[in-house]
């Protein structure tokens, strides 16, 4: 019997009409088609434009755009809303006033909003009283602001031209706000040849402020941009994609269809983005600036305390195939494990005691008399000081750990991901190998809220097809197949070989299952 696939997701666009077809609300819809949700639309204004500018902007009335919004209400409820072009500021707080009585009724909609206010041609898109709106009564409820570096500078009042200047501009928009900012960089340079977005999230400890790094695509077909990113985002929240991960499958969406897309035809000015489908080559995705890279003094986000331990290019593994990895807390199932014929193992003890340095001594000593591909998890130093083969770290341990220690003694490294952005981000340190986790929910530890399931997992996997990727979290030997029909060289198990009845016919039935690719 086969499965009933999900209810296609729905998502209202919140815009402006473009007559020329290349922005606005039908940039919007092309865009939600192309990620597979239901698309939904909300007229604020019919603007007349062509590739050439925009002539007028055709407000429509309040009560027109209040009939819009309580028809979709009635019976097509968003899981993500994207607000572009709002002409007025009676515009403005007819659409706030909507979303707080939206989440009065307890629903937690995401919201993102594409500040439309100058138009690529330079035309003014709003009245000059819509700003003041803006910040007072829309940005408190939205969860994604995405101006691009005109429309930052409208919001903050500032100039916003540097590396600087922008986080500047960027920190007092959001100010106390709880909306994460994606500024984006089609309007500005900060190295020749290179476009550069930020992404602002969090605040206090939390505080993110990531530079999503990208050559720069020669092409004059940019109309609508701005709106096909904002939607792209949209449409991935509203399938359950967390905020840093839609924002950079999003950028890549958008930078496919400018590299892709086929406009030259369309009009006498610049033509439309491509919408060109799912971004499948790494080419495409933005690099994670590392601030501990020189590249970051660029950026303004230079750290030195990162830098000192920065490292990047670690010694690569014999296979790209790591094939079944084993995940253990003890000696004692690395040697039963060994025995049972398995290659690559990790030791990773939760509590360690007094005699940790005895059992990841022992442990190294296995592994060489059977050849293993042992790391041992979070004891880097350890691992190290006992001549292991490799150490493995999570995200938070690379602002911690000395790289370059571990790349001097020569250890193998492996990084933990959970999704697109973290693994895009780790990928800057080309360690020997990445895992890919949890593919499904695991006992061993709460991964809620960052499942990735196969079907993210394949298209993870089609990024990097030459590198040694690892998949992790909730894998048993039911799950398997799917696992491994993304194509992933290696599967990391813990309770599949521990907790089963006899581990040795679970090594024997992965092991066959992964030999098989």
């Amino acid at each position: 019997m086969s499965s009933i696939a999900p209810p296609r997701p729905i998502v209202w666009t919140i815009a402006g009409s473009d007559s020329g077809g290349g922005a606005g609300i039908q940039a919007d819809l092309l865009t939600l088609h192309d990620f597979d949700v239901h698309g939904c639309s909300v007229i604020t204004a019919n603007t007349a434009q062509n590739t050439l500018g925009v002539p007028a902007i055709n407000a429509v009335s309040d009560a027109v755009l209040q009939s819009q919004l309580d028809a979709l209400i009635a019976d097509l409820k968003p899981a993500a809303i994207k607000i572009g072009l709002l002409a007025n500021a009676g515009q403005v707080k007819l659409v706030a006033k909507f979303l707080r009585g939206v989440r009065a009724q307890g629903d937690a909609i995401p919201v993102v909003y594409d500040p439309v206010a100058v138009a690529t041609s330079g035309a003014h898109l709003t009245e000059d009283s819509t700003g003041a709106a803006v910040l007072n009564e829309l940005l408190p409820l939205c969860d994604l602001i995405t101006p691009n570096g005109q429309e930052l500078a409208w919001l903050a009042q500032t100039d916003a031209d540097t590396a600087e200047a922008i986080l500047a501009a960027a920190r007092k928009v959001r100010g106390d706000l709880p909306s994460a900012l994606l500024v984006t960089g089609g309007h500005f340079e900060i190295e020749p040849s290179i476009t550069a977005d930020l992404l602002c999230r969090g605040h206090d400890d939390t505080l993110a402020e990531d530079w999503l790094i990208g050559e720069k695509i020669e092409t004059e077909n940019t109309h609508g941009t701005g709106c096909t990113l904002s939607s792209a985002i949209a449409a991935l929240l509203a399938k359950g994609y967390p905020l840093k991960d839609a924002c950079v499958v999003a950028n890549a969406y958008v930078r496919h269809g400018l590299r892709t897309g086929i406009s030259d035809h369309i009009g006498a000015g610049p033509g439309p983005v491509g919408h060109c489908g799912w971004p499948g080559q790494l080419r495409d995705f933005p690099q994670i600036l590392v601030k501990g890279s020189e590249r970051a003094k660029c950026y303004g986000c230079y750290s030195p305390q990162q830098a000192a331990n920065f490292a990047a290019e670690f010694t690569h593994p014999d296979s790209n195939r790591l094939g079944l990895y084993p995940v253990v807390d003890s000696v004692e199932w690395i040697e039963k494990l060994a025995r049972a014929g398995v290659r690559t193992l990790q030791l990773r003890i939760k509590h360690p005691g007094e005699d940790l340095h005895q059992q990841i001594e022992r442990a190294v000593a296995i592994g060489r008399d059977y050849d293993l591909r042992l790391f041992i998890n979070d004891h880097w130093a350890l691992a190290i000081e006992c001549g292991a083969y490799g150490v493995h770290l999570g995200q938070e341990d690379l602002q911690s750990a000395d790289l370059k220690a571990i790349q001097a003694a020569g250890l193998k490294l492996g990084i933990s991901t959970h999704g697109f952005f973290e693994l895009l981000y780790a990928h800057q340190f080309r360690p020997s190998y990445l895992a890919i986790g949890a593919i499904y929910a695991t006992s061993t530890k709460d991964m809620s809220g960052q499942l990735q399931g196969p079907e993210k997992l394949a298209r993870m996997v089609a990024l990097l097809p030459d590198y040694a990727l690892v998949a992790i979290g909730g894998i048993n030997s039911e799950r398997a197949p799917a696992v491994v029909a993304s194509g992933v060289g290696s599967i990391a198990v813990v309770t599949a070989i521990t907790e089963a009845p006899d581990y040795r016919q679970s090594v024997a039935q992965l092991t066959t299952l992964l030999d098989a690719q």
